[in-house]
C-alpha cells in the first residue's frame, strides 16, 4: 500500500504520516519546501516536490498510490472557491488515472451552502466523488486548536470574543485524533462513497472550554459573546482583506446558526478520546507559556 498526503507540514498530515511510517507503510508527500519533511524523508517517506495546484507535481505524486490524504488548506486569495476544486478536479483525475482512492478531509457543515470555507471543502468533496469511484469524505468538527488564535487575548485579558452563543454545545475536536481516524481509514478495506464524521467525545459549549481554560491555566478565562456584526468589524480592523472577511462571515454565521451543525449523527465511530480539558492542558498552556 502506497499512500499520498497532500500537506504534510500542518498539523493532521505531519501527524498522519508519522503514524503511517510507524506502521510501514509506503508513504508520499507532496510538499512544497522538501525541507520541511526532511524528517519524514529521512524516515523513509517518498517526497515530491511541488504544491497541490502545481498539476505535474501532482501527477508525479500519485504514481503508484493506492490512496491519498487530500485536505484542502485555507488559502487566503479571492478565488478560494474556484482554485480549491480547480485542484481537486486535477488530483481526481491522477487518482482515477492511477486507480487510487481518495480519502478527503471535509467538515461538519460541508452538507450545505452558504457556510464559507466549510462549503468550499464541500465542494471538494463532490468533486471527487464525480470523478471517483471510491471516495471517503471525513467531516471533523470544530478543532480545539482553532482556539489557539485567541492565545494573545487569552494571555493579555483572560477573555476570548466570538458571535457563538456561548451556551450552545457543537461538538469539537482534537487534530491529534483526526489524524489517528485518517490513518485507519487510509489503510482500511471499503470501497464506494462513504462519509464519516469525526466529533470529538462529547458536545461542548464556550462556557465549557472558558471553565477548562480557567482550570489549566489557573486562573480565570471568560468567553465573552458579540454580535456578528461586531466580529465581522474585528476581522476587518485585523487587517484582513474584504473577500477574506465575507467568507468567514458565513462560517461564523453558520455556528450561531447552526447550519454548521453535522448532518452525520454522533456514534460511537465519530467519537474521539480527546477532551477540552486536556487540550487546555497539554496544548493551550504550553502555547501560553511559550
Amino acid at each position: 500500500m502506497t499512500i499520498l498526503i497532500d500537506t504534510p507540514t500542518g498539523n493532521i498530515g505531519r501527524s498522519l504520516a508519522s503514524h503511517l511510517l510507524d506502521a510501514g507503510e509506503r508513504v508520499v508527500l507532496l510538499a512544497r519546501d522538501p525541507s520541511k519533511v526532511a524528517d519524514l524523508s529521512a524516515r523513509g517517506a517518498r517526497v515530491v516536490e511541488g504544491s497541490l495546484d502545481d498539476a505535474k507535481a501532482v501527477a508525479r505524486a500519485f504514481e503508484g498510490v493506492t490512496t491519498a490524504f487530500w485536505l484542502t488548506p485555507p488559502t487566503l486569495r479571492p478565488d478560494f472557491r474556484a482554485w480549491a476544486v480547480g485542484a481537486a478536479t486535477v488530483a481526481a483525475k491522477e487518482a482515477k488515472k492511477n486507480g487510487s482512492r481518495v480519502v478527503a478531509l471535509s467538515s461538519v457543515g460541508a452538507h450545505v451552502e452558504g457556510n464559507g470555507p466549510v462549503s468550499v471543502v464541500g465542494a471538494v468533496e463532490q468533486t471527487f466523488r464525480a470523478e471517483l469511484s471510491d471516495v471517503l469524505a471525513l467531516r471533523p468538527a470544530y478543532f480545539f486548536e482553532n482556539f489557539l488564535r485567541d492565545a494573545a487575548t487569552i494571555a493579555a485579558q483572560g477573555v476570548w470574543y466570538g458571535p457563538t452563543p456561548q451556551d450552545r454545545p457543537m461538538p469539537m475536536v482534537a487534530t491529534k485524533d483526526i489524524a489517528k481516524v485518517a490513518a485507519e481509514v487510509v489503510r482500511a478495506a471499503w470501497t464506494g462513497h462513504r462519509i464519516r464524521g469525526i466529533h470529538g467525545p462529547v458536545d461542548v459549549t464556550m462556557n465549557d472550554a472558558a471553565r477548562a481554560f480557567s482550570e489549566a491555566l489557573g486562573r480565570e478565562v471568560k468567553y465573552v459573546e458579540v454580535p456578528l456584526q461586531a466580529a465581522i468589524a474585528g476581522m476587518k480592523q485585523s487587517g484582513m482583506p474584504d473577500f477574506a472577511v465575507a467568507l468567514y462571515a458565513e462560517m461564523l454565521d453558520g455556528f450561531v446558526t447552526g447550519r454548521t451543525d453535522p448532518a452525520e449523527p454522533r456514534t460511537p465511530e465519530t467519537t474521539t478520546p480527546t477532551t477540552i480539558a486536556e487540550f487546555a492542558r497539554d496544548v493551550l498552556k504550553p502555547a501560553l507559556a511559550g
